[in-house]
């Protein structure tokens, strides 16, 4: 795939996707967020299960998940939670800086495997029972080890086995940790970090953090999070583990024979898995039924202006180069350690900027996206003032001390870059652009894309019939903002959602495939909508 070099949104019916292509991408409304199993004990369990891919295949595997009901959920807004027996990734463990961890692991795999552990990486961990092994306590099959270690600093970290490593986590073993920090600075809970909470209680939204702060630290406040984890996976690997546990049933652990020869090299992965699913799988929602041991997807969903929180890990062997178009990600920290700048620790974070977040294998790290829609050049929520039967087309924008509108929370254009208000895409429809506007839009007359062509950049339902409305053709003062589209031109699924849908994805295009059939893999779309559309991270 030619890899889009413009800073400007895909408009979310608009791209270069079959049609069929695009229903699958664009009907999902899933959103995703950070969820997982709350601690500070854990009660997980290993054993293998089949995961569902999108060329069908149900490739056998080996994954953590609880044995028995967890202590709770989180975040507490999602309501219809699980946490099943077997998935990939594993659970995510959600704890408090300062808790004591316990995690009790029992070792349901098949005999022939042998032990499995798990490995907290950062962490000073103390163990009781199983057996020992080279990195680890181990669980011999049907047996139990108990891990413990203190949450001692905020920040996302990975877990995974330490047994057999090469096969057990290719096979699925391996999860992430959740510190939340124990003091949360005031910034994250006042400014406009409330007004946010505001303009969520005033469309009917929930808040779906796991805490307002990443660290303790006043420039870690977010907004909104979501947690990824990259990971690869071999079929030929996973077909021969399969085929020799098969020939072992009813073996005795430890006997001549009862073990496993699985090669693992060459190495040739024919999926590419976030969150334990290939797009667009990993668009549909969370906790799906049709995943039943893939229960977290990879959706990211945002309104302009909220610091959205990226927590990532990289689980499998590869390093994966993510790209997240429309803006760079700032890095926080990596492995739960926080970037300072030497000069001024208390005020400033030091972590770069980063076109690729590189996803390096068992590393983690967080990072800061946002859009706000600065630097488009036009008005993308359509307002165009000489209509005097629509209030909402005449709002204003009064900028801050940084240009934005942000003293009306529950205004639609909260948050707007208040230097293009009222600025109009294109003064004629067809043909070139007079001295009004930026940009001209393709004639809806030549191009046909059928359906899934959008036909206008705006932000919201109300934005995009604003810009094809009666008054657009009749009120004189409104020619140099309205467009002329055809109401054919605005489709999109949902029929109330109008927005930018920014393609985050793998920059090694073989990792958007699905056994070298595009499009799958590491793909997924960043949405951006205005605050008409209600973003549900429980779906």
């Amino acid at each position: 795939m030619r890899e889009m070099k413009m800073r400007q949104p895909i408009l979310k019916t608009e791209w270069f996707l079959s049609p069929i292509v695009m229903v699958m991408l664009f009907m999902a409304t899933a959103h995703a967020a950070t969820p997982g199993i709350t601690g500070p004990t854990f009660n997980l369990t290993a054993q293998p299960a089949y995961l569902n891919q999108p060329d069908g295949a149900m490739v056998y595997s080996w994954g953590y998940g609880c044995n028995g009901a967890p202590t709770g959920f989180a975040p507490a807004a999602i309501t219809n939670a699980t946490c099943p027996s077997m998935q990939v990734p594993g659970p995510t463990l959600i704890v408090t800086e300062g808790q004591t961890v316990t995690v009790n692991l029992t070792n349901n795999l098949p005999t022939a495997v042998g032990n499995t552990s798990i490995l907290f990486p950062g962490f000073q961990v103390s163990t009781t029972g199983g057996v020992t092994g080279l990195l680890a306590q181990e669980a011999a099959p049907g047996g139990t080890v108990t891990y413990s270690f203190i949450a001692s600093s905020p920040g996302t970290r990975s877990y995974y086995s330490g047994t057999q490593s090469d096969l057990q986590i290719e096979m699925g073993l391996y999860g992430a940790v959740v510190v939340l920090p124990a003091n949360v600075p005031a910034a994250c809970t006042s400014g406009l970090h409330a007004a946010n909470l505001v303009a969520e209680a005033h469309w009917g939204e929930h808040d779906f953090r796991l805490s307002p702060a990443a660290y303790d630290h006043a420039k870690s406040c977010y907004d909104r999070e979501y947690l990824f984890q990259w990971a690869e996976m071999d079929p030929y690997i996973h077909h021969q583990a399969e085929a020799q546990v098969l020939a072992r049933i009813g073996c005795t652990a430890g006997a001549p024979g009862c073990s496993l020869n699985v090669p693992t090299e060459p190495y040739k992965p024919a999926y590419f898995l976030i969150n334990g699913r290939s797009m667009p799988d990993l668009m549909d929602p969370n906790y799906a039924a049709e995943y039943p041991h893939q229960p977290y997807n990879g959706n990211p969903h945002m309104h302009p202006g909220e610091l959205t929180l990226i927590r990532t890990v990289g689980q499998g062997r590869w390093q994966h180069p993510f790209h997240e178009h429309a803006n760079h990600v700032r890095i926080l920290a990596r492995d739960g350690n926080l970037i300072l700048s030497p000069s001024n620790p208390a005020e400033n974070l030091a972590g770069i900027l980063m076109f690729n977040t590189d996803t390096t294998p068992g590393q983690a790290f967080d990072g800061i996206f946002y859009f706000t829609g600065r630097g488009l050049n036009w008005d993308p929520y359509g307002h165009h003032p000489g209509d005097s039967n629509d209030p909402v087309a005449s709002l204003t924008c009064t900028p801050d001390a940084n240009g934005y509108n942000t003293g009306a929370p529950t205004a639609i254009n909260f948050w707007e870059w208040c230097q293009d208000h009222n600025k109009p895409l294109e003064v004629t429809p067809f043909g070139d652009v007079a001295g009004g506007g930026p940009a001209t839009l393709p004639d809806p007359n030549i191009l046909t894309n059928g359906a899934w062509y959008g036909g206008n950049p705006y932000l919201g339902p109300d934005a995009s019939l604003r810009a094809t409305a009666p008054a657009c053709a009749t009120t004189s003062t409104d020619t140099l903002t309205c467009t002329n589209l055809l109401p054919s031109n605005m489709q999109a699924n949902p029929a109330n959602e109008r927005g930018f849908a920014f393609m985050w994805h793998s920059h090694n295009e073989r990792e958007i495939t699905t056994n070298n059939v595009f499009p799958g893999g590491m793909m997924m779309m960043m949405l951006v909508d205005s605050r008409e559309f209600v973003i549900d991270e429980a779906n």
